[in-house]
């Protein structure tokens, strides 16, 4: 988070490029408390049942677990009424610097935070389902330093761009037949006409490694470095490693389980999302206890049991944030139609990105989906590949010092 300095930093990048191109970009103040009061008053309204049912059952194994139970829902609930303050959360958010665009009549929202570094690497940051920009925010203070970075030095400084995804928070729903390929061309346009970068480096992870991966590829004298801890491949399973004459150590034999056990009991949601996107829409969309238990389930199960520990902000609180912005900016509906919009955007057949630029890839821990190096050097110019111990599927949240560090090796590789 900055001073008006670098406010004023960002407003001049944002007139130079603008001079250039045709789309405005407006400064904008996020303020969505006015649906606050409605959301809290069905939050206290809502009836739970007074007692689990005895066949339910809790567990980080998903395949013996039977969803998020209902004593983790209640003090879910009991926060959000007793302690949860969204104009604290707005505060926060609002210290960094949002803005809006329109790129091929989508109205885009996106956060530009630049380093005080002149070699600073531009980069964009981009969430997945059921995250948010929230997700990317603890990765911004430490990717953008405030003294120029040291000349071979692993910490290099960047000029961080964090967009929604269509039809997420503050960008508008996508048009019917919309895909990630669709959004990796205005998040080009974004970056390179909006923003004036020439070059830039991304990092993604879930729908947003979907988006990363088609920049890296697609548009391979823009992007010139990724990171990703995720892949727009489905994960294989021991028949198909084995067939690879891919042998896993001890430590990865318990992240291919993991992954197993989600792909056996976890995808429940994504076959609902891709086929019945407004079903499960509209029977949320004004149920805030029922998109916290939609969304709740996710973020913990998917997440390092020691979540909210240690290094991890993913807290109880992270989680309510999360939900409330959904809720109020009544984007619930129109997230989840990016599972029925890219059918395919997780291939089964995996193939290598037509680019020279350099990839770099963690694997964290607790994730719902792994891919040995051996794998992820077949899909691209993998140069860094790292095992971290603490972390799951959201490691911006979960893990971001760590995140952080890896994403700063894009230093090492940089060649514009």
């Amino acid at each position: 988070m900055w001073s008006s300095s670098a406010l004023i930093l960002a407003l001049c990048l944002l007139s130079e490029a603008a001079s250039r191109v045709t789309s405005s970009v407006t400064l904008l103040k996020i303020n969505l408390s006015e649906r606050v009061p409605h959301m809290l008053d069905l939050v206290h309204r809502t009836h739970l049942p007074p007692a689990e049912l005895s066949a339910a059952k809790s567990s980080y194994n998903t395949t013996l677990s039977s969803g998020l139970p209902l004593s983790t829902l209640k003090s879910l609930r009991k926060e959000w009424i007793t302690s949860f303050k969204w104009e604290m959360e707005q505060e926060s958010i609002n210290q960094y610097h949002h803005f809006t665009t329109k790129v091929e009549g989508q109205d885009i929202h996106f956060i530009h935070e630049p380093s005080q570094d002149p070699n600073a690497v531009p980069i964009i940051l981009l969430h997945g389902w059921p995250g948010s920009f929230l997700e990317m925010l603890p990765l911004i203070d430490l990717l953008t330093l405030k003294e120029p970075a040291v000349k071979e030095s692993r910490h290099t400084s960047f000029n961080v761009v964090v967009p929604s995804l269509p039809g997420f928070g503050l960008s508008i729903p996508a048009p019917d037949g919309w895909t990630t390929s669709d959004t990796a061309r205005i998040f080009n346009t974004l970056m390179t006409e909006v923003l004036g970068y020439q070059t830039y480096a991304v990092h993604g992870t879930d729908w947003g490694c979907a988006v990363a991966y088609e920049l890296y590829g697609q548009f391979n004298t823009t992007v010139r470095a990724a990171h990703l801890n995720f892949l727009p491949f489905f994960p294989p399973n021991l028949e198909q490693l084995a067939a690879l004459n891919i042998t896993l150590s001890g430590a990865e034999v318990d992240e291919e389980k993991r992954s197993l056990d989600w792909q056996g009991a976890g995808s429940g949601y994504f076959a609902e999302q891709t086929t019945k996107p407004n079903t499960i829409g509209l029977a949320l969309y004004d149920n805030p206890i029922g998109q916290l238990t939609w969304i709740a389930e996710k973020f913990i199960l998917w997440s390092d049991p020691r979540r909210g520990s240690g290094p991890s902000v993913l807290t109880d609180n992270e989680i309510l944030r999360v939900v409330s912005l959904y809720y109020l900016t009544h984007s619930f509906v129109s997230s989840v139609y990016i599972y029925a919009q890219n059918p395919g955007g997780f291939a089964t057949k995996y193939t290598k990105a037509k680019t020279d630029a350099p990839l770099l890839y963690t694997s964290f821990n607790y994730n719902v989906g792994f891919w040995p190096k051996a794998l992820v050097e077949e899909v691209g110019n993998l140069v860094y590949y790292t095992f971290q111990e603490f972390g799951g599927h959201f490691p911006a949240l979960d893990n971001p010092p760590a995140l952080a560090a890896d994403i700063s090796m894009i230093g090492k590789y940089w060649h514009q």
